[in-house]
Formats: C-alpha cells, structure tokens, sequence
C-alpha cells in the first residue's frame, strides 16, 4: 500500500511561511468567510463544536484554530494561505457548505480531508484558488468527475489528494500539465478509462498511486519518463497487456505495486536494474514464464509477492538469499519446488506464502530457522506428517494456513497456549485426528478457527467459549460427539458457527451468543423439538438443521427470528401443518422443509408475506468471510470459503456457493404429505430461481400464475395429483431449464413456444397418460393429417365422368378389334375353302402363326 509521505516542497514552504503574524489580523472578507463557513456547518449539525475558537469576537483570524497566515513581503497585513480542516465532522456535510471558503483566494494550503463530504465537487469554487499548493479532498464521499479545465489551472499545485472518495469518469489530461506536482494520488475511487501516455510529461512527480480504480488498457511506455519517482501504485484496476520495459527508468523507485491487474506476458529482465526498489508487488496478475535471474540485483528488497499468477519452473534458493527480505508469496503459480534443494536463509521473514507449490513430505525443516514468522501459508500441497512442534512454538505466529494437505496426528496443545498470537487457523481438509485440546480457550487473540474436513473426535472443549474474539468456527465433517455444547457468553463476536456432519446428538443446541448470524448443525443425530429458546438468536440469518431426527411440529416462535435469510430443514420427521406465522419471515429466500411428514395445505398467506422471494433486496450483505492481514510490509484481504448450502437443485444435491448466496431464491417443500390445490398466490415469489412441489398429495388445476415466476430455472410439479392441461403461460418462463410434471393426471397439448420447446426429457412427462405435444413425441388429436374422404355418389358431376369414360371405352375397343381384322385381311390372300373351314376349327392358332 503506498503511504501518502509529505512533500519535500510542502515542508520547505512551511519552513519559510509558517509564522502566523501576531501583530496584524486577518482581513475582515476573510474572516466573515471563515464564520460563514462555521455558521453552515452549524445550520445542519448544531452539536459542531471542532471551530468553536472561531468567533466574531475574535478580530484576529489568524489565531483561530487550523488556520494560518502569513504576511506578504512590504507589508504589516497578515493574509490566510493555509486552512487544515481534515477530520472535523464525523456527519455527513453537502459539498456545498465549502462556498465560503472559495473566496478566499490567498490560500496555498486546503486540507479538508476525512469529513464525509458529500456530492459534487465544484469548478467554479476551485477554480478561484490559483495560488494553491496543497490540496487534500481525500477520504470523503464526493461523486462526482474532476473538473478538467479548472483543476488543469491550478498551475502551482505540488500535493493533490482526491484518495478514497467515489469520483468518476476519466483522469483529466490536464492533469497531466501541473508540471510542479510531486504528489499525485487518486487511489479508491471510481476512475475509468486509460492512463494517458501524457503521464510522462509529471517529470517532477516522486509519488504517483491510481490503485483501486476501474482503470483499463496497457501501461504506456511514458511512465518511464517519471525518472524522479519514488513510490507507484497502479494496484486493483484492469489494466492488461505486459508491463513495459520503460518501468526501470525510474532507478530512485523503492515501491513498485502493479498487483491484481490483469497483465501478462513476462516479467521484463529490467526491472532488476530497479536496485533503490523495496518493495515490489506483481501478485494476481497473468504474468507468466519464470522468476527473473535479473532479480537477484535488488538487494535493498524487503518485500517480494509474485503469487497468483501462471510463472512456471523451479522456486531457486536464490529468492532466500536477500538479507533484508521480510516478505516472500510465491504461492498460487505454477512453480514447482524442488524437495531434494538444501535451503539456508539468509533472510528473517515476517512472511511466506509456498501455497500450491509442490512441496512434499514434512513441513521443511528450514522454516523453523524463521522464528520471527507472522504469516505462513502452505495450503494444496502434499505435506504429510504429524504438526511440528517448533511450528507450534513461533512466537509471533498470528497467521497459519495449512489446509489442504495431508497432515496427520493430534493437536500440540502449545499451540493454544496464553502466550500464543494467533489470529487465524485454517487446518481444514487435513488428517488430523485425535481429541481436540482442552486448552483451546487460552488462544484468546483467535479470531478465525477452522478445523473442518479432519478425523477430530470427542466432544468439543468446554474452554472453547473463552474466546471472545472467536468470530469464525468451524468444526463440520470430524466425527466429533456428545450432546452437551459450550456455553457461549452473549457478549462474545462469534457470527459464523458449523458444527455439520458430525455425531452430535441430544436436543439442538442453543447455547450460542445472541449476534451470531450462521448456524449449521445438519447432517448430524439431534432429536426432539425444535428449542423454543432459539428466538433468542435474533439476528440469526442462516439456520441449517437438515438431515437429523427433530421431530413435532413447526413452532409459531421461529416467527421472532425475523433475519432469517436461509431456513433448512430438509429429511428430518416434522409433522403437522406449516404455519401461517412462518410467513412473516420476510427476509427469507431459501426455505427447504422437503422429506418431512408435513400435512394440510400450502397456507395462502405462505406467499403473501414472503417479500424476500417476490423481489431479490438490494443491498444485502455477503455471507462471504474476509479478515484483513497484516504484517511489516504486507496488509492485505484474504477470503475465506464458506461451506457451501446442499439443496435439491434441478433433479440432484447441489452445492451453493456462499460467495453468490444473494443470487439463490429457493421453495422446497417435496416429500411431505401437502394436499389441497396448489396456491395460486405463489406465482407472486418472481425472485424463485427454484420451486419443488414433488411427493405430495396436491391435486386439482396447475396455476396459471406459476408462469408467472420470471426467474425459475427448476420447477418440480411431479409425483402428486394434479390434473387439466399444463398452463400455456409456461412459455413465458424464459429462465426455466427443467420441468417434472411426471406421474399426476395432466391432460392436453404441452404448450409449445419459449423454453418449452426445449423441456423434452420424456422422463418428466411420464405417467400422463393424456398428455401430447412434439416434446414426447405423441401428436394431439389436432395435429393428425385429415382421414380420406369417402366418394360422394350424389355429386352430379361424377355419373356425367363415368358415363362418358365407359363411352369412350367401348368405342375405343371396337375400333381396335375393327382394325386387327381389317389388317389381317389385308397383308393374306383368302385360302381355299377347305382351308377356310379348317381355320375356323383353330382361329388362334392360325391368327399367332400369322403375326
């Protein structure tokens, strides 16, 4: 991250200007500019009490608070050129109460930073201020563009900071014309576009960072004319294409931050001529080839992160060469480490990232050698063995990952002890085994525990509740057991719990802190009624108690839980009917009570209320984990995957992931024993994504309205009693990728048009026996060519037809027969008569020798 160091100008102007002059006062335009400015700031917060030396009893301004003065060379009068306002209001203030200020046309210095300011910010105002030097808007709420020409004015600006605000739009190219500015920050705002090659005209410019933006495109070759530049961040945008050769020029650079960008091709072998470079940051890139030999020039570097991107070929133990390293993230490329290379660090890392980077066997041995670690990242390798000891012993150990690899063996208990740092510990996916230690409560900094996906059996520690920084626990998929929990103390910061696919038996458990926001305990041996008592999790978000035996019915008290997101109780023996109460949970959007024995009807007022899954909110939060790490010369977010939600989607047990929870509206109310009609009501739920009525008793008519749900993908109407035609509003369902109305009573065509056309798994028509269309290859009664016309006698056109072809017949025949005789006697003289009579006994004869 770059720090926002004074400027060396800045310094020397205050050296030679900052004497407030004693004897002479303000002049009276400025000062009445000052109580205006005080005076509408009071109008809108009458509790504003940071200016309260200002006051119109005061005739000297320039001894009031924040303010100074100078007095111009020749002269007994004192005029204001510097006003330093940063964090004075902690309530939002409009842009506009700064008007007064605008008149004020001597100062050099505005410092007006961190006061939730909010709007627009003004080119007229700005505009007056030519003699500025200094000015820093940053950590505000200003939305708006910069004022091109206005801003390109301020000919004398050295220290401009517009950080940490929402303004968008391009970077001005008459930015790019100040030519005195030595400090340029726009870092975590709303920038777009891309950087000018003009960039290279700030030749003065020491620090430069535009990180946190959505700026795009590739770097221009001009950035190496910053040959005076000191610090460079162009972190967190979008810029692609390689990074330019031209990034060495500047030989005083120390810090260079081009991560989470998406360069690529590979890293140019002149950045090793950087050597004043310190710290030098390319990770969540697509950079690719191998580390640079070039690297090994930078001796002064102390912070070295390449991770995330595709490099590829060996991890050389040159990289654990450099004395001054205190950083090293590797992790998460191609590279591979040699298990056969000797390691002798000459480094102390404060941290190392070697994730997914091949290492087999223990833990190295040479990692002990780093006692001063604060951050060890080791995750998807194959390390087997038992934890290490040593490991256990670091002292200033606060973040540990080790997931994903194959370690064995039970917990070191020094690894817990009072003394310990730790923040995080992420050992999931492992084989560790074993109880897990009594002592777990004295790790009292743990903020994040995740333990998941091991062989951990016993119950879990009692000490475990000690820990009230504990935000994140996760112990789902040991085999952990028993039916007595930890009591947790109401005022600790667990929000996160997963206790899932275990054997844990007894009542449920309710001994949980009253903020807590997601419980799982599915898939494990809890029995009896739902505890009345878990009202008392009032902004429980997430409950999963799938896959158990809790038995009775629904309780009218879940109602009291009114933050409800995520309800599942799928395969467990509810009985009973569903509550209309359970309606008024109206921030639910995934509701599984599917494999109970649940009866009655599917309550009208079941849809009425349940405006989570009419419409998607806006706005909500993210059940997705993120914790802030930080170490010398490291501070970054990790993200932590969430165990993801098992529901019946589109015909299987799929996962959703946590990290797109908000996109998920989902009805499971299958396998029970529901009668009566469907509800028409539900097709006012437009946010399901997916419906599943299946395995009931419903029966009668399916609602036109259900073509209605705009947004369904899924929707399961098989296995129940429903009858009459599919509703032809289906083809609205543009979303709709699988449709099972199998096994009820349907009758009709299967409508045809829109996604319909493409619902042609025959398997989810089955057992309609009435049912035809295209989809199942069955034609309606509609669709059959018409059946052959018998001949219509009683046409009096056709006896007119067949007498004159039987006319014509005989005519023609009597001609030929006429004609056969008539040629016979033509081409044979008549015989004798004796031979006459003895033709007539054989005339056929007679007429087959002739031919």
């Amino acid at each position: 991250m770059v720090m926002a160091n004074p400027s060396l100008l800045l310094q020397s102007f205050f050296l030679f200007f900052l004497l407030p002059c004693l004897s002479s006062s303000c002049p009276e335009y400025q000062k009445q500019a000052l109580l205006q400015f005080k005076s509408s700031i009071r109008a809108i917060h009458s509790s504003f009490h940071p200016l309260d030396s200002w006051n119109s009893s005061s005739s000297n301004c320039c001894l009031w608070e924040m303010v100074t003065c100078s007095s111009p060379s020749n002269s007994t009068s004192s005029v204001m050129i510097g006003l330093h306002l940063s964090d004075i209001s902690a309530q939002s203030m409009p842009s506009n109460l700064l008007a007064p200020l605008f008149f004020i046309r001597s100062l050099r210095v505005l410092d007006i930073s961190g006061n939730f300011i909010n709007g627009q910010i003004s080119a007229l105002g700005f505009g007056n201020l030519s003699n500025l030097v200094h000015l820093d808007l940053s950590r505000n709420y200003i939305n708006s563009q910069i004022p091109a020409l206005e801003f390109g004015n301020l000919s004398n600006l050295v220290h401009l900071d517009l950080s940490r605000n929402y303004i968008n739009g391009q970077i001005p190219l008459q930015l790019f014309q100040l030519k005195y500015l030595r400090y340029l920050d726009l870092g975590s705002n709303e920038l777009q576009g891309g950087l000018s090659p003009k960039i290279g005209y700030l030749q003065d410019l020491r620090m430069l960072n535009l990180s946190s933006n959505r700026l795009s495109g590739g770097l221009p070759e001009e950035i190496g004319n910053l040959t005076k530049l000191q610090q460079l961040s162009l972190s967190s945008n979008k810029f692609s294409n390689g990074i330019p050769s031209s990034i060495s020029y500047p030989r005083e650079l120390e810090e260079l931050d081009l991560g989470k960008n998406s360069l690529s091709m590979e890293i140019p072998s002149e950045i090793g001529n950087l050597s004043s470079l310190s710290s030098l940051s390319l990770g969540k890139n697509k950079l690719t080839g191998g580390v640079p030999a070039s690297m090994q020039k930078l001796h002064k570097l102390n912070s070295l992160d390449l991770e995330g991107n595709l490099l590829t070929g060996e991890i050389l133990s040159w990289l654990f060469d450099f004395k001054d390293l205190q950083s090293l993230q590797l992790g998460g490329n191609n590279l591979t480490w040699n298990n056969n290379m000797k390691i002798i660090p000459k480094c102390r890392l404060f941290g190392l990232s070697l994730r997914s980077s091949g290492l087999q066997g223990d833990i190295p041995k040479w990692i002990s050698t780093q006692t001063n670690l604060s951050y060890l990242d080791l995750t998807m390798n194959q390390l087997h063995g038992p934890f290490p000891q040593w490991l256990a012993e670091f002292h200033f150990l606060k973040y540990l990952f080790l997931s994903h690899n194959k370690l064995s063996g039970s917990l070191p208990t020094a690894l817990f002890r009072s003394s310990q740092l730790l923040f995080i510990l992420a050992l999931s996916q492992n084989n560790f085994s074993g109880e897990l230690p009594k002592n777990i409560g004295d790790a009292k900094f743990l903020s994040f525990l995740m333990l998941d996906g091991n062989n951990f059996s016993g119950p879990i520690p009692q000490s475990i509740s000690q820990i009230f920084t504990l935000g994140l626990l996760d112990l789902s998929r040991n085999r952990l057991s028993g039916n007595i929990f930890p009591v947790f103390n109401s005022q600790e910061m667990l929000l996160y719990a997963d206790f899932s696919s275990n054997q844990f038996s007894g009542e449920v458990p309710t001994t949980f802190p009253p903020n807590i926001e997601t419980l799982a305990l599915g898939s494990n041996k809890f029995s009896g009624a739902l505890p009345s008592n878990l009202t008392k999790l009032k902004n429980l978000e997430r409950l999963k108690l799938q896959d158990n035996n809790i038995s009775g019915e629904l309780p009218n008290s879940l109602l009291q839980i009114s933050h409800l997101r995520v309800l599942n109780l799928r395969n467990n023996s509810l009985q009973g009917s569903i509550p209309k109460t359970l309606t008024n949970l109206q921030n639910l959007q995934i509701l599984d009570l599917s494999s109970n024995n649940l009866t009655g009807e599917i309550p009208i007022e079941f849809v009425n209320n349940l405006t989570g899954m009419i419409e998607a909110p806006q706005n909500r939060t993210s059940s997705v984990v993120f914790a802030v790490v930080s170490f010398p010369f490291q501070r970054f977010i990790t993200e932590f995957a969430i165990n993801e939600l098992i529901v019946n989607w589109k015909k299987s047990k799929q996962g959703l992931s946590s990290h797109y929870i908000d996109m998920y509206f989902l009805l499971d109310l299958s396998n029970n024993q529901l009668s009566n009609e469907i509800p028409a009501s539900l097709g006012a739920l437009k946010a399901l994504k997916m419906l599943n009525l299946s395995f009931n008793k419903l029966f009668g008519k399916i609602p036109a309205s259900l073509g209605d749900l705009q947004n369904v993908e899924g929707l399961d109407l098989s296995h129940n009693k429903l009858s009459g035609p599919i509703p032809t509003a289906f083809t609205k369902l543009q979303q709709l990728t699988t449709l099972d109305v199998s096994n009820n009573k349907l009758t009709g065509r299967i409508p045809i048009g829109g996604q319909m056309n493409t619902m042609a798994d025959l398997n989810f028509y089955a057992n309609n026996s009435e049912l035809c269309g295209f989809q199942i290859h069955v034609p309606c009664l509609g669709d059959l060519p018409p059946a052959p016309k018998l001949q219509d006698h009683d046409n009096k056109e056709e006896p007119w037809i067949l007498q004159e072809a039987v006319g014509i017949g005989y005519f023609v025949g009597f001609l030929l027969t006429i004609g056969i005789i008539f040629l016979a006697g033509y081409f044979n003289p008549s015989p004798p008569s004796n031979s006459r009579r003895r033709h007539r006994h054989h005339p056929h004869r007679l007429i087959r020798q002739r031919i």
